[in-house]
């Protein structure tokens, strides 16, 4: 196990309450092991130079213990951001599972995103935070077929699994649903598969989606992407290129209609699609309450 010294591990977010209504950010881990093709935080400006290798925040327990303390307001906590909480390192470490204890101990909410069916083992604990606090957990699936799955997403659970796993959130009372990005242009971006999300997502007991119809790439992250782009999707490199360039976001082209399609689904299965109405209903029946000095 590697260790890297931390000052820090929740910290506020930039913009309270937009982003699934999450007000700090805590990571525990530093990398990932899931060798996503096309990981943003893989990119030069994070400093992460060995990405792949996943790192353990020094003393990561007595901070996260020590800092919801000095909140002076009780919110919502988001992981995932920088890092997958649900790495196969915390199969047998358990930090993020302890975090989870001290989340609720403390009275917080918690929004989780993960590749990793692991975030079953842990259903006990967010039905105690869900009995105060804001619970959500994001299952990210960006293809139907698990053949492509294992192609850009190599080293993680296959779509069907995260299906499974959603099954058995949504199950136990979660408010669960499917983080469905990147959908990455010329190669998982057709309406089967955007629709086809859906209707598995639905299937699985879903309370809603939110989407990305394209891919960010900047210095570091780019080159990785086109090196395995070259190696298992020939030629597509050189759409990226003449149609992209140094681009961060790179959309689909056909996003308007993917957008369309995907809007009409949600609205036929029922699913919440729009950040707001997410947000919106995870913290139904939960008020703005201080944080008690202890």
């Amino acid at each position: 196990m590697i260790t890297i010294p931390a000052k820090t591990i929740v910290s506020k977010t930039q913009s309270p309450g937009d982003w699934f209504g999450a007000d700090y950010n805590m990571n525990i881990y530093r990398g990932c092991s899931h060798g996503c093709i096309y990981c943003d935080s893989r990119s030069d400006c994070y400093k992460n130079a060995d990405f792949a290798t996943v790192k353990v925040k020094e003393d990561a327990f007595r901070i996260i213990r020590d800092e919801p303390r000095r909140k002076v307001r009780k919110g919502v906590i988001s992981t995932g951001a920088m890092s997958d909480p649900y790495n196969p390192i915390e199969h047998h470490l358990h930090l993020t599972r302890n975090a989870l204890e001290l989340v609720n101990a403390f009275g917080f909410g918690v929004v989780i995103a993960t590749k990793s069916p692991l975030v079953v083992r842990d259903i006990d604990i967010l039905k105690d935070i869900r009995s105060h606090s804001p619970v959500t957990v994001m299952l990210t699936v960006t293809t139907l077929d698990d053949g492509l799955c294992k192609t850009v997403e190599p080293h993680v659970a296959s779509s069907s699994e995260r299906f499974a796993a959603l099954e058995n959130l949504a199950a136990a009372g979660i408010f669960a649903g499917v983080l469905m990005m990147p959908i990455l242009p010329y190669l998982n971006d057709t309406e089967e598969n955007v629709c086809g999300i859906l209707t598995k997502a639905k299937d699985a007991g879903a309370y809603f989606t939110y989407p990305s119809f394209g891919v960010t790439l900047r210095s570091g992250n780019r080159e990785y992407y086109y090196e395995h782009l070259d190696r298992h999707f020939p030629g597509v490199t050189q759409h990226y290129i003449s149609n992209f360039g140094n681009r961060y976001h790179n959309a689909s082209p056909h996003a308007k209609k993917l957008w369309s399609a995907f809007k009409h689904r949600c609205e036929e299965l029922g699913i919440f699609y729009n950040m707001r109405d997410i947000i919106s209903r995870s913290k139904m029946g939960y008020g703005d309450r201080q944080l008690s000095f202890l």
